[in-house]
This record gives structure tokens, C-alpha cells and sequence, in this order.
């Protein structure tokens, strides 16, 4: 129960949080979307908002010239978020558009870690990326109350989200005590609290709702 040892122990475990929030939790939902083999509820919006924050992230640490196992964990993330993108864009029928999109997106990456791009322009977008990701799990949770479901959220994905967003705000309270930035992990933090929320209260909901898309395919079968 020593206070600097229990300090320490508590920050590892918040950095673990966090490398599971970011590693770990885009997998389940990408599971998820391949089994039901339906996109329904997820919104492309916030996945774009959410792969551009990590993007930006990974590129800052590229042009830094940080070691690989430092942010190694950002680029194994965006790589699943960009699957994730293109298996929504396949399953509403917009594969061609998934294609354009992944073109784009590579271009942008190429672009955003070379040094055409001011350090400026890439430190800017590091230290306001928590502001796309909070955009992001706002326009999520607006989805899901707009069309009164979650479809095909995860609920793990949702979950460890969450935990990772508590793992950010106790680091960043032990980094630089209560500052904006803390403040905005905060809100992202509870935007996470909301989806999660909104997962379990819709939950039978969701189960209904994929029973009927189910019952419908195989009326129109027969």
C-alpha cells in the first residue's frame, strides 16, 4: 500500500487499458460485421473520424523518428479501422467505393508522413486529435438514437473502448493534472459511457431486429 508503488501500478495497468482500447477493440467488431455479414448500425462517419485521429497519431510519430515500439500499436489499429471501413462499404453495396476509398486514404498517409507536409501541420492535427474522436462517438451515438437500435455495434468493442478512454484520463491527470486536454478525454470518455449504454439498452432490440432482417432474406429466397 505504499503511495508511489501504488501509483506505478495503477499507471501499467492504465497503459494497459489503453493499448487494449486501441489494439484490441476494432477486432471484435470487425468479427462481428464478417459473421453477420451485415454493416447495419455502424456509422461511416465516425469510423472515418476515428481511423483520421490514429492516422494522424501514427504519422506524428513516423516524422518524429520515435522507435517502431512506440507507436507500433496506433499502426496495427488504423490498419484494422481501414478493413473495417472497406467490409461497411462492401456490405451496402459499395465496393468500388471502398477501393477509391483505401486509394485515397494511402495517398493521404504518403502525403501526411512526408515532408511536403509542414511538422506544423502534423503536430496541429496530433494534438487536437482526441476532438476527432470525440466527433466520432458523437455521430455514433446520434446514429443509434436516430434509428433507435445498434445493429451490428459491438458490445466488446464498445466496452473496451471504454476502458481505454478511463486508462487516457488517469494517465493524463498524472502527466498534466487537469488540463483541457484531460477535459477532452473526459468527454470522450463519456461519449464512450454513452454508446455503451445505449448497446445495453437496445440490446433486445438489436436481437430483434436481426431476426427479422433474417426472416426477411428468407422469405425472398422462397
Amino acid at each position: 500500500m505504499h503511495v508511489p508503488c501504488l501509483k506505478i501500478v495503477l499507471r501499467k495497468t492504465m497503459g494497459i487499458l489503453i493499448l487494449v482500447g486501441i489494439v484490441i477493440a476494432p477486432l471484435p467488431q470487425i468479427w462481428k460485421v464478417l459473421w453477420s455479414g451485415s454493416s447495419n448500425g455502424l456509422c461511416l462517419t465516425s469510423i472515418f473520424l476515428e481511423l483520421l485521429a490514429i492516422s494522424t497519431h501514427a504519422a506524428f510519430c513516423y516524422t518524429q523518428n520515435f522507435p517502431i515500439g512506440a507507436w507500433g500499436e496506433s499502426l496495427f489499429a488504423l490498419i484494422q479501422i481501414a478493413v473495417l471501413t472497406l467490409l461497411v462499404q462492401h456490405y451496402r453495396g459499395k465496393p468500388i467505393k471502398g477501393i477509391y476509398f483505401l486509394a485515397v486514404y494511402c495517398g493521404f498517409m504518403f502525403l501526411l508522413a512526408s515532408p511536403l507536409t509542414p511538422v506544423s501541420v502534423v503536430w496541429t492535427l496530433y494534438e487536437w486529435n482526441v476532438l476527432l474522436v470525440i466527433a466520432g462517438r458523437f455521430f455514433q451515438a446520434g446514429s443509434n438514437f436516430r434509428w433507435g437500435h445498434t445493429g451490428q455495434l459491438s458490445a466488446l468493442s464498445v466496452f473496451l473502448n471504454f476502458l481505454g478512454s478511463l486508462g487516457r484520463i488517469f494517465s493524463s491527470l498524472q502527466d498534466t493534472g487537469l488540463s483541457l486536454l484531460t477535459q477532452m478525454y473526459v468527454v470522450a470518455c463519456c461519449c464512450s459511457g454513452v454508446i455503451l449504454a445505449q448497446v445495453l439498452m437496445y440490446w433486445n432490440k438489436c436481437v430483434t431486429n436481426s431476426q427479422k432482417e433474417g426472416q426477411e432474406e428468407k422469405d425472398k429466397a422462397e
